[in-house]
């Protein structure tokens, strides 16, 4: 049931705000119940000493985790988030993040996924985060 690549591409560019968007992440891949984004390093997105802000790191946290249960349902499903909690261990700078959502339970109405953030180049965990969602349809 899963999604491939393309088709999980085509959600981040059909169901996200503008906002989230022109955050730049990317899928590098999708699994039964799981994704793996890549958000780009951006000056843009960096706070006073360089280090990538934690706006965006849970922001793509969230985008990860949609990216996860509509690869486990086989498509996008309308969902909320209503719960994310996300500790932050080191600072990301100059360098992209990979970000690999895992559901850790998959229900009829919630979703629940562990979320750790690493630098693409160190591969150091920049922060862990975990989100859980109400499916809406």
């Amino acid at each position: 049931m899963t999604l491939t690549t393309g088709e999980a591409d085509e959600i981040l560019s059909t169901r996200f705000a503008p906002w989230a968007r022109e955050l730049g992440p990317a899928v590098e891949a999708v699994g039964e119940r799981r994704a793996v984004l890549r958000l780009p390093w951006s000056d843009r997105l960096a706070r006073e000493g360089g280090g990538l802000s934690g706006q965006a790191l849970t922001a793509g946290a969230d985008t990860a985790t949609v990216i996860a249960v509509s690869a486990a349902r086989g498509g996008f499903v309308p969902m909320t988030t209503v719960r994310q909690s996300t500790s932050f261990q080191r600072a990301v700078t100059g360098a992209d993040v990979l970000i690999e959502a895992a559901l850790t339970k998959l229900g009829r109405r919630m979703a629940f996924a562990d979320v750790p953030l690493t630098g693409a180049a160190s591969g150091a965990l920049a922060a862990q985060a975990t989100t859980v969602c109400a499916l809406l349809g």
